[in-house]
């Protein structure tokens, strides 16, 4: 009985010194609170360069159409030169050809909302548009017998996941996208000579 009685009391005062020990407090602290603060890091470096990715989506968008409204006229040679107009406007963003998609189309306004295709052109130097279909405008596009450029642009993003076990699957890919529209600035209409037909 003395036995059993001794045990309990040198068990019950092992752990009131185990309990009432702080060494390691720190160590075990940082070992939970360490990849918190990681992951909130690289969350906040990732959303950072998301929304940067998507202000040079926006700015190259706008500024191929902008271009292309300076002009009385166009062909595929100007059309494949905003190409280089978009990777120079991402810059220092990579864009590889054959990673991002950019069609440019030119649109006669017919009724107010309402356009009708005249030409349209891709990075690829296809038509992904079919001239003399019907397109349907913004709202705030009501003006008829304008004529419109209209650019579209969607770039690919990968965001890396930070989850235990990084590994390939763990990175995934989401498209940025904007489309812009400029109204023509000089003359009624901006015609392609040798645009390629709707495939």
């Amino acid at each position: 009985m003395r036995y059993h009685r001794a045990l309990l009391s040198w068990r019950l005062e092992t752990f009131g010194t185990f309990w009432r020990d702080r060494k390691g407090t720190g160590a075990i602290e940082f070992a939970i609170i360490a990849p918190l603060l990681i992951m909130a890091y690289i969350g906040c470096f990732e959303i950072s360069v998301g929304f940067n990715v998507a202000r040079k989506v926006s700015r190259a968008s706008s500024t191929v159409a902008d271009v292309l409204t300076q002009m009385q006229s166009v062909d595929k040679a100007s059309l494949n030169g905003m190409k280089t107009v978009t990777k120079s406007v991402m810059s220092p963003f990579q864009v590889e050809d054959g990673q991002y998609t950019l069609k440019m189309t030119g649109i006669k306004m017919t009724a107010p909302g309402v356009g009708e295709v005249t030409w349209s052109y891709d990075q690829a130097g296809g038509a992904p548009y079919k001239a003399g279909s019907t397109v349907t405008m913004p709202s705030d596009i009501s003006a008829v017998n304008t004529f419109i450029v209209r650019s579209e642009l969607v770039i690919p993003h990968e965001i890396l996941l930070f989850a235990p076990g990084l590994s390939k699957s763990a990175v995934n890919t989401i498209d940025i996208s904007k489309t812009s529209y400029f109204r023509q600035r000089v003359g009624t209409e901006i015609k392609c000579s040798d645009c390629p037909a709707f495939k």
